[in-house]
């Protein structure tokens, strides 16, 4: 209960939910229609509430700035639909980020599985004739998110470290139904729509759990980075 009586933790969680409901609400009985300012709007309020928390509160600065730059990926990916260059090289910023907070919090890096990941990857999409600048990006951006979920996970029981967790495996549950939306065809009509809305189903979850994990004092270390 102690998060929950912070100042502006109420109003950011009811605010949310209210914007949750809104976007899936459209997206279950409008195919989507109109939904994406609300759904921006929502990834806004992550960041706005980790900036400010960052600034007054003694908050998570690495965190605070890993939500601007999720804000500034959503505007590519999201918002224009277009330049997707650049929305994934913002979401790398954004692990980058993540990688530096868990340095902080003393966990692994896996450089390893990192950089064997990678290089088997871009080996496999090389030999199904599938690699280009933007795939080879991607699977940076995905590889890079997967370890930082791993070292997350074994973050003690402390209450930053389980929002923190859980908010990147759901992260990681969205980034899972993008890849799949991106093969219409494959799964049948009902599967194709559960992937459709379970890209945000989780997203916006993942995002408030994770703003939530910068706020100062949660934890024994890393709070204040």
């Amino acid at each position: 209960m102690t998060m929950l009586r912070r100042p502006g933790v109420l109003p950011f969680l009811a605010a949310e939910t209210a914007l949750y409901a809104a976007f899936l609400w459209r997206d279950l009985t409008a195919g989507g229609a109109g939904a994406n300012s609300i759904k921006y709007a929502s990834i806004l309020l992550c960041a706005l509430f980790a900036v400010l928390w960052a600034l007054a509160g003694g908050g998570d600065r690495l965190t605070a700035g890993a939500l601007v730059l999720t804000a500034g990926a959503d505007v590519f990916l999201l918002l224009l639909d277009a330049h997707y260059g650049w929305g994934l090289l913002l979401f790398c910023g954004v692990q980058l980020c993540y990688f530096l907070r868990l340095r902080a919090l003393g966990r692994g890096s896996l450089w390893g599985a990192r950089l064997g990941l990678f290089l088997l990857s871009l080996a496999a999409l090389r030999a199904l004739g599938l690699l280009d600048p933007l795939d080879a990006l991607a699977l940076f951006y995905f590889v890079n998110f997967l370890c930082n979920l791993l070292c997350a996970l074994s973050c003690p029981g402390e209450r930053a470290g389980r929002c923190f967790s859980l908010g990147l495996a759901l992260y990681l549950c969205c980034d899972l139904c993008v890849a799949a939306y991106q093969f219409p065809g494959i799964f049948p009509p009902p599967l194709d729509n559960a992937v459709r809305v379970g890209m945000w189903l989780f997203y916006l979850p993942g995002q408030v759990l994770i703003a939530l994990s910068a706020l100062p004092g949660s934890s024994s270390r890393g709070d204040r980075v």
